[in-house]
């Protein structure tokens, strides 16, 4: 193998290269914008008790994002709640692929999630930070092998 380029920053031709801080990625969050809309590349799915899920729902996606976001971050998000993010469209299908034990299957496509109701500027804030957020952590479940690479569009 050999590498040709290694790309730190946003290109016209690779979106999915960016790098920045945890507090330049939430000082840069809209505190206005109500729209999330997540493309979810690789199949990505989510733990629920002793089995998977495969649909995106907002407790799954956000939850998943805001773990990572504690665990790594350093940056403490405040009254955190998912209560205001409602699914508004999607194009979404599910997709299957063989890992090391058996068969994956996760979604695949956009989802655009819409903050609803009275919400305050930070909490805005904090789930546009956490969109994305999802271009460097993955969503869902075995994001290290590959599974639930997502980026905000």
């Amino acid at each position: 193998m050999t590498i040709t380029s290694i790309q730190g920053t946003p290109q016209s031709t690779q979106p999915w290269a960016n790098a920045c801080s945890y507090q330049e990625l939430f000082d840069r969050a809209s505190d206005s914008n109500r729209t999330l809309r997540l493309a979810f590349a690789t199949p990505t799915s989510f733990r629920q008790g002793k089995y998977d899920s495969a649909l995106p729902t907002r407790e799954c996606v956000f939850n998943s994002l805001h773990s990572r976001w504690l665990k790594y971050s350093g940056v403490e998000l405040v009254d955190f709640s998912i209560e205001s993010i409602f699914p508004s469209a999607f194009d979404i299908r599910t997709e299957v692929s063989n890992d090391y034990i058996g068969k994956f299957i996760g979604t695949v496509g956009d989802v655009k999630y819409q903050i609803m109701g009275d919400v305050n500027p930070l909490q805005i804030k904090q789930l546009n930070a956490l969109a994305d957020f999802a271009l460097y952590a993955g969503v869902g479940r075995k994001t290290p092998m590959g599974m639930g690479m997502a980026r905000r569009l």
